[in-house]
């Protein structure tokens, strides 16, 4: 019973738990048919009272049932239960003892609903694998009925109780019911493609028939029941943090500051956001509970009404207070920082725009030869491109269509860029010219322009503020296209498509399963207030409003299946090269690329998992192109889940088990060590505002700029000037905090939970399952081997952080380590 029962047990519920026993009925199905009634032989029972066998956890209770069989009964392969209570219970597992073979698991981990909400029982099967072929006779109806009660028919709206997994466009992110500044365009089709997410089927607004009307907070958003965190107590894990997040503590952090939304004034006034904290003012009917926060963030003082907010030091500031000023850090940051997957190797001059010159301008960059040519220590660039030496940082297509909308937005000002970095013979990354372009209005050209690091004071100045700019876009773009889009959004539909096709007795479902964990809860919460209309995203990184729609056109002209693998990544940002010889087939270009490096271990333990486990159920031949769920799943995914893209050549074929074991190794590749490496760094290297603006909030002075004077006089204010004010600050860091937050019940890559360690009953996957975990705590110790090499520049020397957010275990809290199995915050 997940409900504190430690706590004062009402009466009712006393009545409810002794009762219990005689509003359970439970059916066992045989594996055998039954010649009469053609499908599996059964025999029914009811729960029997109270079990007095206290469980060691004080949540768990357990309860008994008898059952007598029929000696030619076969083995059990299904229970049916159905719940006569008015109220759902969560059932953890169904163990049958008394056959030969010994005791007979049945996992469930499932909320079992009250007949009065639906009249249909719960099936749940024993822990076997099966393929669809190989089905017992006596489980087959079971199978398919199991699969098409998780389908429902895409009518009505979903209830709080159903288990049905559906697809639905981004059409729920706008309110234009609300106001008119509130509507967002539906994010689906061929002008603003984007994956699919979980149909929730609530009626449209009133003012726009394609929008769907929203749940707004506190009221949830649906998700399917066993998708919804379920923790002992709300407000240990994740969503509980995320709750509160959003409907408490941004609440008051803006009732605090919003009368004064106003820039920081001097580096000092951040530091307090550590050393002091800020004091917020609570309404009454908005009290922050103390212990929704790790004590670290939240300190009780003071007198009632009031709260203290205060921060941890983040990781980029802790060691070497000025590290975030410098080029190298700033350079070392696209390497090990927490986006290091935009950085890619310059391939030719000059450099062009993809963009329609007749809208856009010439597409020929600013940066030119003769300009990277001065900063090259003595080589030509037709040398340096040779020796794989430069490389680039490149906003500028996806950007520049929306800078004109994003700067009429108030108080933001951006620009697209574009960052050359140089690699030195001494094996440093360092940047040597960033172009800042403006796109063209009727009134004006579009302007380029292109700034080097100098070495006078005011173009020190200039280049400080050009990297910010710089920093700003890499904000936005991690935040919208390689965090949300690319793991949240695209695994929804692998999730919904894996519970709609693949029965749960699958041995893909059983593989794939704890990889869904939470995703569909996490996402539901960021609609409703992260990326939604006036949601936190657009409130504080730079494109606003048009958040959404910069993330679907990165869908639409970058996102592709094949090309989420790692090394076909890699390679196709030219950081690899193809490499037989090595162990995942690439070799890097830059091998002190931290991320790369580590993440390749990861990638490689995964991929011979999936394939150890893939070939041990499709050991035949055929069999992956026989198996009707797995190809209606991939048919699936590809159809209805990224329906947008569903005529693209590149998706991959599913004919033998090395596609399959290619496109399980991406998706949980991407759900694992994707996500961990893109999410959790978000407060170490994000909670210092300076090192990771997410917006700004000026151009650049130039001379003749009624600002020039200001900013000669006053440099360091004019920087400050330019970044988010203290409330959007604030804001930002809060949600960086939570989302950088492991909850004490998250399950780590390579780990099993003791509560489902009845998974699957197969000894030799099990085996094969304790040599992936042996090899992830191998990894680690070469991790934490290379932390300490003193060769490796980018994860080791004076105050530089090493290179940790791959590392497999972790404990609570922001550790800016570990790799959960799912994306589950």
């Amino acid at each position: 019973m997940k409900e504190k029962i430690t706590e004062k047990i009402e009466d009712q519920w006393e009545s409810f738990m002794n009762g219990i026993g005689q509003g359970i009925s439970i059916q066992l199905v045989s594996e055998e048919i039954d010649p009469v009634t053609m499908s599996g032989k059964s025999v029914e029972s009811f729960v029997r009272g109270w079990l007095p066998k206290p469980s060691n956890l004080p949540y768990i209770v357990e309860y008994a049932a008898d059952f007598t069989v029929p000696l030619d009964f076969g083995s059990p392969g299904a229970v049916l239960i159905s719940n006569l209570h008015g109220k759902e219970f969560h059932l953890m597992e169904i163990v049958i003892h008394g056959f030969d073979e010994g005791p007979i698991f049945f996992p469930a981990n499932s909320w079992i609903h009250s007949r009065k909400d639906n009249p249909e029982s719960r099936i749940i099967f024993r822990n076997q694998a099966y393929l669809p072929s190989q089905t017992p006779p006596g489980l087959k109806d079971l199978r398919r009925e199991d699969l098409l009660s998780l389908r429902g028919n895409r009518k009505g709206e979903r209830k709080p109780h159903d288990r049905i997994y559906d697809y639905a466009p981004y059409n729920d992110l706008g309110n234009p019911d609300k106001s008119e500044d509130l509507a967002r365009p539906v994010l689906s089709g061929e002008e603003r493609p984007y994956p699919r997410r979980c149909r929730t089927g609530r009626p449209p607004t009133r003012t726009d028939p394609m929008c769907e009307s929203r749940a707004e907070k506190p009221h949830p958003v649906y998700v399917p029941r066993d998708e919804t965190f379920e923790e002992i107590k709300q407000n240990t894990f994740s969503a509980g943090r995320l709750k509160a997040l959003f409907h408490n503590l941004i609440p008051s952090i803006a009732a605090t500051l919003s009368s004064s939304d106003i820039p920081f004034k001097c580096f000092s006034e951040i530091d307090k956001l550590y050393n002091d904290g800020v004091l917020l003012l609570e309404d009454e009917d908005q009290k922050i509970s103390g212990n929704v926060f790790p004590s670290n963030m939240m300190k009780q003082v003071l007198s009632v009404g009031q709260k203290l907010l205060k921060y941890e030091i983040p990781a980029i500031i802790s060691r070497d207070r000025f590290a975030w000023l410098r080029d190298n850090e700033f350079a070392r940051q696209t390497l090990a920082g927490v986006n290091p997957v935009n950085i890619e190797i310059l391939k030719e001059f000059p450099i062009v725009s993809k963009l329609d010159p007749a809208v856009y301008g010439p597409p020929e960059s600013a940066i030119t030869k003769e300009l990277i040519q001065q900063e090259l220590s003595g080589i030509t660039v037709e040398e340096a491109i040779e020796e794989k030496r430069l490389f680039i940082l490149d906003y500028h297509d996806m950007l520049l269509p929306f800078i004109g909308k994003m700067n009429t937005l108030p108080e933001r000002q951006a620009y697209a860029s574009r960052t050359v970095f140089f690699f030195t013979r001494t094996g440093f990354l360092r940047p040597i010219a960033i172009e800042l372009s403006l796109p063209p209005t009727p009134s004006s050209p579009g302007k380029k322009r292109v700034y080097t690091h100098g070495h006078d004071a005011t173009s020190h100045w200039i280049w400080k503020q050009a990297k910010a700019h710089v920093c700003s876009n890499d904000a936005g773009v991690h935040q919208l296209v390689n965090h949300w889009l690319r793991t949240h959004a695209c695994m929804e539909p692998y999730i919904i498509a894996t519970h709609r096709q693949l029965s749960a007795m699958h041995p893909i479902y059983k593989l794939l399963h704890p990889h869904l964990r939470y995703t569909l809860e996490i996402n539901a919460l960021a609609r409703q207030s992260l990326i939604n209309g006036g949601g936190i995203i657009e409130a504080c990184f730079s494109p606003g409003k048009y958040a959404m729609e910069v993330s679907s056109a990165a869908y639409k002209s970058m996102w592709q299946f094949d090309m989420e693998a790692l090394p076909a990544d890699l390679i196709r940002r030219g950081m690899a090269v193809e490499d037989p010889s090595m162990p995942c087939g690439v070799k890097l270009v830059i091998e002190d690329y931290p991320y790369a490096a580590d993440g390749l271990l990861i990638w490689s333990a995964i991929k011979e998992w999936v394939e150890s486990y893939v070939d041990h159920f499709y050991s035949e031949p055929n069999t992956v192109t026989s198996d009707l769920e797995l190809q209606a799943w991939w048919n699936e995914i590809k159809n209805e889940g990224h329906y947008d893209k569903r005529n693209e050549s590149w998706w991959p074929k599913l004919n033998t088990k090395e596609d399959l074991s290619a496109i399980l190794t991406s998706m949980i590749w991407i759900a694992s060590g994707q996500h961990a490496a893109i999410n959790f760094g978000q407060y170490p290297f994000g909670g210092y505002m300076p090192n990771r603006p997410t917006l700004m909030r000026k151009l650049i002075p130039y001379e003749g700029d009624s600002n020039y004077e200001k900013f000669l006089l006053n440099p360091q204010s004019t920087f400050l000037s330019s970044l988010p004010t203290q409330l959007q600050a604030t804001k930002v860091m809060a949600v960086q905090d939570t989302l950088s937050t492991h909850s004490p019940d998250e399950e780590y890559l390579g780990q099993t939970n003791h509560l489902h360690s009845h998974w699957i009953k197969d000894p030799e996957v099990l085996d094969m399952f304790k040599k992936f975990s042996a090899k992830l705590e191998e990894i680690e110790e070469i991790i934490k081997g290379r932390n300490k090499n003193i060769h490796l520049k980018n994860r080791n020397g004076a105050g530089i952080p090493p290179y940790e957010l791959l590392l497999p275990s972790s404990g609570p809290g922001v550790t800016g380590r570990g790799i959960p199995y799912s994306i589950s915050i």
